[in-house]
């Protein structure tokens, strides 16, 4: 049962990272670092073996450097750095390409349905959702968590621990 709570903890936290940066362009830190502290715990929980959570924690620190140069070169904001290496250990090795490849397939998509959208005019009913008008009018921002959110909820059964809390 702790396992299935703890396990419960990544996709519940990358909705709420995706519907945070859809609503304000936002990731709260408090996210990611909820995501790094509970995936040790669910490793033990699930019955996870040392190498498992150390090549978690590798993968994150990977995914941190990878994430602050794409920062540093403007690529991606900061959230979204963050976000991305607290995802990674959860991924682990074997799934992190899906992760990656599902990741960039959402941020096109992603781009193409915010690109149509920011092309129609302000609609007068946007004004009861200033959020709306946010996502509007930063014609150069996109809530990317929503395609880190998409891409981890879609390798999610791929991962180490998901695999070992359901037998596969």
């Amino acid at each position: 049962m702790v396992a299935y709570l703890l396990l419960s903890v990544f996709p519940a936290a990358l909705l709420i990272a995706a519907a945070n940066d859809v609503y304000e362009f936002k990731i709260p830190n408090w996210i990611s670092i909820v995501l790094v502290c509970v995936y040790p715990l669910a490793g033990l929980a699930v019955g996870a073996s040392y190498d498992v959570v150390a090549e978690g924690v590798l993968i994150g620190a990977a995914g941190l450097a990878l994430g602050f140069a794409l920062f540093a070169f403007k690529i991606i904001g900061g959230g979204d750095a963050k976000l991305f290496a607290a995802t990674a250990p959860w991924l682990g090795l074997a799934s992190l390409g899906v992760f990656l490849i599902n990741t960039a397939m959402a941020g096109l998509v992603l781009a193409i349905v915010m690109g149509m959208f920011r092309k129609f005019p302000l609609l007068p009913v946007y004004a009861h959702a200033p959020w709306l008008i946010r996502l509007h009018e930063r014609k150069k921002d996109l809530p990317y968590a929503v395609a880190i959110a998409a891409g981890g909820l879609l390798s999610f059964s791929q991962t180490p621990y998901f695999q070992l809390v359901i037998g596969g």
